[in-house]
């Protein structure tokens, strides 16, 4: 058995393996074998949870340098720990054979499989021969890499549309692309290799009929390397948005049991064919309606996934890959699943904002627990997530005997889960919304179905963006309170009180896009009557009585219904989480422009006096955590033709994000350097890590938006209640 693990990954990937070893170490015999575990992190991450909980720790340098697919790095970091086995997880070197070989040279074992099996299996062409070779259904392909354009429009000729062109060592939702036609083909081609060139290494792509409608399946094996393989688990993971997942459940709801042992069947015989050793997943698409099966590929790693294959076989896979990996062999019958099991990916990143990656220090975590729920996490209170990597904060696992009861603790468990970031933002309303949906809960959205209602306009939240609003009046009334109780108190101390307090208070919002003129009065110690004027003049007003449970929850009363919220405010934005549905409602800042997620500004197509029409780029932003580049920021401001403005001697100490001015502005001040500097929505203008781009423009009308957001994200009037009939007047 080993006695020194390095870790070559980070996050709850790292946690999950301290874990696994942590429970062998607890079983172990008093003065028995004991396994230690070494952590390999960035400079920023000295301080991480996986660090602090490890029992050794190596820097590997700054996260600028990539040090986690330095091979050269990681051989130094080997050799220093004096660790005998190296475990990686999923993610950066987890399916590359030259670090496997690299481990072999230096004497560490290699936690996995051989290099010769995952360069058989791990590469998407050579794992669809060897399937087509043991008799696993694939659908029609090229049968080998296109190198070049004619090839390629040579062999969609030959499968047909709709395509999908795919990187041989793509993953992650990267490198893989939607193509219909020769024309999208020859627009897609050089851009997709050229993505997987620089994600992987690899340029060589291949194409593979689509199969419309399908559903994403996919077999957990473990196998020993001396002839046994179990295929433990079947799971479903066709909730995708832009071949990502985010909701994944074993069993699939759509497999009977015939279909199931068949699928394990499949993945056994692909896994015995190669010798593999360790852990693998083997993924197929699924048509429920013609009930045909397509092997898609084999992922040499584990899954981030597993976690729901664990609960409902009982099995931990980690342990189990230790095991495997030190000459142990699968001994016994294959664990059979028991009950349902569905997880949810509760990730920093704003759906409002096209689902950008919102990063920042968490300064409030609160996580479910209670009867069927697991939760995964690498972070904890007063952590940071990082602009550098993965954005993902927890994995929530439900557990029922059967799939409804797992859906229902999974919704109960995220509504119970509460994050702040400072200056972030999570996806857990965009989840809580996409568990109530029809397709989820009846188990028939398939692994384009996000995509497609997304642009249909569903999948918005709006529930409760009435309440939103009166929340963030209130917020700044009580903000501007407070300055004006800190001004008398420091005025008083020298002899001359000074207070300026006015009996009601009017603030301009922006919630999704539509400006709201929001006036509140004090009427009491904890009431307020607040006033909501929407675009077209008419105006809501309602009693509200708040009540603070802490820093960031409070309880509103309103309307004779009772909503527990969660704020917190960044800069001009407040975040107001109402029953667990987020609204982003911003204060008007007068045409400031404001990228939408941490970004490389590659452009400055214009100068200090250009006049900008509707639509046009202002900048060229690139997010390095996006799948694909950002869209200039672009100008929606309106201004008198011809107009100019004087750059003022120094900028407004504002800070960069969107939402975005109206149109026909000029500009009046930018700031920033092209050539790979980051601008971030969070940096102040003390920052000096980032870099701020920003466009100032002199609007003399306010409106939303043509261009940002889509017209199907925006509400022209806020929803107040699903339920509740709240007492109004109109003026």
């Amino acid at each position: 058995m080993f006695q020194r693990i390095a870790i070559v990954n980070r996050g709850e990937a790292a946690m999950r393996l301290i874990h696994a070893v942590r429970d062998l170490n607890a079983q172990a015999a008093p003065g028995g074998h004991r396994i230690s575990t070494v952590a390999l992190h960035t400079e920023a991450e000295r301080s991480a949870m996986f660090v602090r909980e490890a029992d050794a720790a190596y820097d590997l340098g700054p996260a600028s340098a990539r040090p986690y697919l330095d091979h050269a790095v990681l051989e130094r970091a080997l050799r220093e720990t004096r660790a005998d086995a190296a475990w990686v997880g999923w993610g950066f070197v987890a399916e590359d054979p030259t670090f496997a070989e690299l481990c072999e040279r230096v004497g560490v074992a290699f936690i996995g499989p051989s290099p010769e099996a995952m360069r058989r299996l791990g590469d998407k062409i050579g794992s669809k021969l060897i399937a087509e070779e043991v008799g696993v259904p694939v659908a029609p392909w090229s049968r080998g890499g296109v190198d070049t354009l004619e090839d390629a429009t040579a062999a969609a000729a030959r499968i047909g549309y709709p395509l999908m062109l795919k990187a041989t060592a793509g993953g992650g939702g990267r490198g893989i692309r939607k193509v219909t036609s020769d024309a999208e083909l020859a627009d897609a081609f050089e851009r997709t290799r050229d993505e997987a060139q620089r994600a992987f290494g690899s340029g060589v792509v291949f194409l593979e009929k689509l199969v419309t409608g399908a559903r994403h399946v996919e077999v957990q094996v473990i196998a020993d390397g001396q002839g046994s393989a179990w295929a433990i688990g079947v799971r479903d993971c066709s909730v995708q948005r832009r071949n990502q997942k985010v909701i994944e459940e074993s069993a699939s709801p759509v497999l009977d049991e015939a279909q199931v042992g068949e699928l394990k069947a499949s993945a056994e015989r692909l896994a015995i064919a190669v010798e593999y050793s360790g852990a693998g997943t083997v993924e197929f698409l699924y048509h429920p309606g013609e009930r045909f099966f397509a092997f898609l590929e084999v992922n040499t790693r584990l899954q981030v996934e597993h976690p729901i294959t664990e609960v409902v076989t009982g099995t931990d896979l980690v342990r189990l890959q230790i095991h495997v990996a030190a000459g142990g062999r699968l001994e016994g019958h294959r664990p059979d699943e028991v009950g349902h099991a569905v997880e949810a990916r509760l990730n920093a990143e704003d759906p409002d904002r096209d689902f950008a990656p919102a990063p920042g220090r968490i300064a409030h975590l609160e996580l479910p627990a209670g009867p069927g729920i697991r939760v995964d996490t690498g972070v904890a209170e007063g952590d940071s997530i990082p602009a550098d990597f993965d954005s993902m904060i927890a994995k929530i696992i439900a557990h029922g005997r059967d799939r409804d009861e797992a859906l229902a603790r999974l919704r109960r468990a995220m509504r119970e889960t509460t994050v702040v970031i400072e200056g972030g933002a999570t996806n857990k309303s965009f989840i809580l919304d996409l568990l109530e949906q029809p397709e989820v809960v009846d188990g028939s959205a398939d692994t384009g179905w996000i995509d497609r209602v997304r642009a249909e306009g569903r999948l918005v939240a709006s529930e409760h963006s009435g309440v939103a609003l009166v929340v963030a009046g209130i917020e700044a009334y009580e903000e501007a309170e407070a300055i004006e109780r800190t001004r008398l108190l420091e005025t008083a101390r020298g002899g001359r009180p000074q207070v300026q307090h006015d009996v009601g208070r009017a603030v301009d919002l922006k919630l999704r896009g539509t400006a709201y003129k929001v006036t509140v009065f004090r009427t009491g110690p904890a009431r307020f009557r607040v006033g909501v004027a929407d675009p077209s003049g008419h105006t809501t007003t309602v009693v509200a009585d708040v009540e603070r449970v802490g820093p960031y929850a409070s309880r509103i009363r309103v309307g004779g219904r009772s909503h527990r919220l969660v704020t917190a405010a960044h800069g001009p934005v407040q975040l107001v989480e109402v029953d667990g549905v987020t609204h982003r409602v911003s204060r008007d800042e007068g045409g400031v422009l404001r990228s939408p997620a941490p970004a490389l500004v590659v452009a400055t197509p214009l100068s200090v006096g250009d006049e900008v029409a509707e639509g046009a780029p202002v900048l060229s932003c690139w997010c390095p955590r996006a799948a694909r580049s950002r869209p200039a920021l672009r100008s929606c401001g309106s201004s008198p033709p011809g107009t100019r403005r004087k750059r003022p001697r120094r900028p407004p100490p504002r800070r960069p994000t969107s939402p975005w001015p109206t149109p026909g502005a000029t500009v009046t001040w930018l700031s920033g350097r092209t050539g790979g500097e980051r601008t971030s929505p969070r940096c102040s203008s003390a920052t000096t890590s980032t870099r701020r781009t920003r466009a100032t423009c002199s609007p003399t009308t306010s409106r939303p938006a043509t261009s940002w957001p889509p017209a199907a994200a925006r509400r022209s009037a806020p929803r107040w209640s699903s339920s509740a009939s709240w007492p109004t007047s109109r003026s």
